[in-house]
């Protein structure tokens, strides 16, 4: 897999619904299929650009005027799969960046530009899950790398209105760590 597509709707029955033609339509494969706060349901499919293509327009299509959300993500950053899947591998944290979005599809977005933007590493992306409907996501590195990092995850979706809030703490505390995974 070296793409990812996702939709996010605002009915779960409809999002069962909407996955299953998805991977009927194109040869994807479903990475998540659930429901996330507040009765709101996201599907993540991964698969070759073209078969995500073709699978997103049909979810978004079956979705209707139940779809919050969606995208697709051409050549996806490796680190993306283990910050979703909470197994990063992080040697130490440095300077701390958090990025808060109002979607879990604009959090993966804001992700991926900000792994591709710097030297860095994504410690985790949190979606959604007793969270509101919200997403966030953790990196670390250098404070230089972490700063230009979170610059380009803010420029990737900050236009759209999605963007919560955005930080980097140059040198957390080390009581702060326990609460980062």
């Amino acid at each position: 897999m070296d793409s990812i597509g996702l939709i996010e709707l605002n009915s779960i029955a409809v999002g069962f619904y909407a996955a299953d033609a998805m991977v009927k339509a194109a040869s994807v494969k479903i990475i998540e299929a659930l429901p996330i706060c507040p009765g709101k349901f996201m599907v993540l499919v991964g698969g070759e650009v073209a078969d995500i293509t073709n699978a997103v327009e049909v979810g978004v299509e079956v979705a209707g005027d139940t779809i919050v959300d969606s995208f697709i993500i051409p050549r996806v950053h490796p680190q993306v799969f283990g910050a979703i899947n909470a197994v990063s591998q992080v040697p130490a944290i440095q300077a701390l960046g958090i990025v808060e979005t109002f979607t879990i599809a604009s959090g993966i977005i804001a992700a991926d530009a900000a792994v591709k933007a710097a030297a860095i590493d994504l410690v985790e992306i949190r979606l959604s899950r007793g969270q509101g409907g919200k997403a966030y996501f953790s990196l670390t590195g250098e404070v230089g790398a972490v700063a230009a990092a979170v610059e380009a995850a803010v420029d990737r979706i900050g236009d759209s209105g999605l963007l919560l809030k955005a930080v980097t703490i140059p040198s957390p505390h080390t009581d702060l760590m326990d609460f980062l995974y």
